[in-house]
């Protein structure tokens, strides 16, 4: 029974690989396509497109891994469904279920390979894509167009106007308020150095301190101010939330939360991730019963059923992660939910209509 496990697990694997080599190819050249509609603009090149989807291959890979696992283990399986090597092992006595624990034991692989790569590899991949592309382009890092970055805590507002790297912030601008929320102070430098311990030097600097009666202005060239926030919590405002590691996630959504902020979109990236990881297993137990009915249909029909399926699961799973961030709805539940269905569909009806 081993060798059969090992043999199945084999293919299986094969399979898989075989899909990664045919779809993260036909996905990166959609990101080229993309990206060559930029080039000529600013200083950005063919080069620096090809350099751009190169580095995003690693992120591509892990949100195709659910498809890649779909359509490697029907078309492993199904090929030894066509030879008939999975009548003998069942003439044999290995039941399908039994069966059936390879493909998702090498399931298992491929989510410890997209959890490697989620906290070692695709993050900072992404993130040099992110800058190489912004630099090349003569964007600035910002949250709203013509607006730059903000953020606050409990008593101040902060306005970065332009991040040029992750030590040196542009057209700054802090307004304090007193616990009855009125205006104490307004602060505007025309840059700062970051350093550790959230001290920033501001330089070029204009104070304007308000009360009731009164409005003084001072001007200074260099202040030292002590942030609320750190340098790696600048890095995290500037870079997308699916491109932050998970302890990057976490960190920066309880940030945001002790601040009073919205962190809606950090906890559903983190999540989406977990969530793919359970789409991945319900992917392959979706797969199972495609190989266990008839074979008159052959391998062809079946990837191309596949392929509809995976699509279609796709989109849904788009469609409701829009759905909870438009409407505010439990992030853990729209993530995870959509895996855990396909699982129930999996176990409680497909299989138990093979078996």
């Amino acid at each position: 029974m081993k060798i059969c496990h090992r043999y199945i697990g084999l293919q299986v694997l094969t399979g898989m690989i075989i899909a990664a080599a045919i779809l993260l190819p036909l996905f990166s050249f959609f990101d080229l396509l993309d990206q060559l509609d930029d080039v000529g603009k600013g200083t950005y090149t063919t080069r620096e497109a090809f350099l751009f989807t190169a580095l995003l291959m690693p992120r591509r890979f892990i949100q195709i891994a659910p498809f890649i696992a779909l359509l490697g283990t029907v078309g492993a399986l199904g090929a030894l469904a066509v030879n008939l090597e999975l009548v003998a092992m069942r003439v044999a006595g290995l039941s399908p279920l039994r069966i059936s624990l390879a493909p998702v034991a090498i399931g298992g692989v491929l989510i410890v390979s997209t959890i490697a790569l989620e906290y070692f590899v695709a993050p900072q991949f992404q993130q040099q894509a992110t800058v190489l592309r912004a630099v090349a382009l003569e964007q600035g890092a910002e949250l709203g167009k013509g607006l730059g970055i903000w953020t606050r805590n409990e008593q101040n507002i902060l306005r970065i106007g332009e991040m040029l790297h992750k030590k040196r912030a542009m057209d700054i601008e802090v307004m304090h308020f007193d616990r009855q929320g009125s205006l104490t102070a307004h602060v505007h430098a025309r840059y700062a150095d970051i350093f550790d311990e959230s001290i920033w030097k501001l330089h070029d600097v204009t104070v304007r301190a308000f009360s009731s009666n009164h409005i003084s202005l001072r001007k200074m060239h260099t202040l030292q101010w002590h942030s609320f926030l750190g340098p790696n919590d600048i890095a995290s405002l500037t870079k997308l939330p699916e491109s932050l590691t998970p302890m990057e996630l976490v960190q920066h959504a309880e940030f945001l939360r002790t601040t009073g902020q919205k962190a809606d979109a950090y906890i559903m990236a983190l999540w989406r991730k977990v969530g793919g990881a359970i789409m991945t297993i319900a992917m392959i137990l979706i797969a199972i019963p495609f190989v266990f009915g008839s074979v008159r249909e052959g391998l062809g029909g079946k990837l191309i059923l596949a392929a509809l399926i995976g699509i279609s699961i796709y989109l849904f799973d788009q469609i409701i992660a829009n759905i909870g961030l438009v409407f505010q709805l439990n992030p853990v539940i729209v993530s995870v939910a959509p895996g855990l269905i396909l699982i129930a569909i999996a176990t409680h009806w497909l299989l138990r209509r093979t078996f």
